[in-house]
Order: C-alpha cells, then sequence, then structure tokens
C-alpha cells in the first residue's frame, strides 16, 4: 500500500484505532503479568504522565512543590 493511503485511512478513523491497539495492549498486559500488576502499571504511568506534563508547563514546578512540603531552602 501506498503510505499516503495508509496516513488518510489513520487519520479518518484515529480514535477507533487508537482505542483498539489501547485494548490490545491492555488486554495482552493483563494476560501476561496479571491484573493488579497492571493496574500498578497504570498508574506510575499515569503519575509519571502528570509530574512530566506539570514541568513541561512549569518550570519550577518541582522547586514550588518542595517549598510547599518541605521547609523553605532545605533542598537547595
Amino acid at each position: 500500500m501506498d503510505i499516503e493511503k495508509i496516513l488518510r485511512f489513520y487519520n479518518s478513523h484515529r480514535g477507533g484505532l487508537n482505542g483498539a491497539m489501547i485494548g490490545f495492549i491492555t488486554a495482552c498486559t493483563i494476560l501476561i503479568i496479571g491484573f493488579f500488576r497492571a493496574v500498578f502499571i497504570a498508574i506510575c504511568v499515569g503519575i509519571g504522565y502528570y509530574i512530566g506534563k506539570r514541568l513541561s508547563d512549569d518550570k519550577d514546578y518541582i522547586k514550588n512543590l518542595l517549598d510547599k512540603v518541605l521547609p523553605p531552602g532545605t533542598y537547595r
């Protein structure tokens, strides 16, 4: 197949294809390593995504977070 046809097909069915791929990967993960381990991995990925998104939006996110948690000036 031509690459343009593949890209056109993907762009017109993006949501369904992405959902099917996520479902397939989730099912394989649960079958291979088990449900609770898969849930733990999903939680870690979610936390990593959240922290990465916050860091890309605000470069001083870690410093501000540490200022809230620790006494000021402890981590410097």
